[in-house]
């Protein structure tokens, strides 16, 4: 019967050993459960603010990326309506330069026609009065005795005035 006392079971060691356990997970609970779940907590709330701060800045990106594509978008439009409006006043310019340029050279032209008409109208003048010139000298040795000069002109100018007529 000896065996029957080493396994026998005694209440109040149970009892003693149920309280000791029992202070023993009031003092680490106290001691030891309350500040870890205060320091996780703690943690948990700094980890939570760095995602709160992280999704802030995120956002803030987005709309910064916006704003700057918008601006881009702006940017690009403004410099088709520049290059654009340089484009139609470059063309309208040359549009311009090329139209006095041919204005100035019908005015030369027309200038150098004239100039022309007046030589010619000029020269023939000069040829007239070099005909009249010698053929009266001519017809006055002639027939200096027949016609008078004046007589001589007046038939050579009328001549000539018939023969000018014809050619211009």
């Amino acid at each position: 019967m000896q065996s029957l006392d080493i396994i026998s079971v005694n209440i109040w060691q149970i009892l003693i050993s149920l309280c000791n356990l029992l202070i023993l997970f009031l003092l680490l609970k106290k001691f030891l459960y309350k500040p870890v779940k205060k320091a996780m907590l703690k943690r948990k709330q700094e980890i939570d603010s760095q995602y709160d701060k992280a999704q802030s800045a995120k956002e803030d990106a987005e709309k910064d990326k916006l704003l700057w594509q918008q601006k881009l978008d702006g940017a690009k439009s403004e410099a088709e309506n520049l290059i654009k409006n340089a484009s139609f006043n470059a063309d309208k310019h040359t549009e311009k330069v090329l139209a006095d340029a041919k204005d100035r050279a019908d005015a030369i032209i027309r200038q150098a026609k004239n100039e022309a008409e007046l030589e010619k109208k000029k020269a023939t003048a000069d040829i007239k009065k070099e005909i009249i010139d010698v053929s009266s000298e001519l017809a006055q040795k002639m027939l200096s005795r027949e016609i008078n000069t004046d007589d001589h002109k007046e038939l050579i100018d009328s001549f000539l005035d018939g023969i000018g007529d014809d050619d211009v």
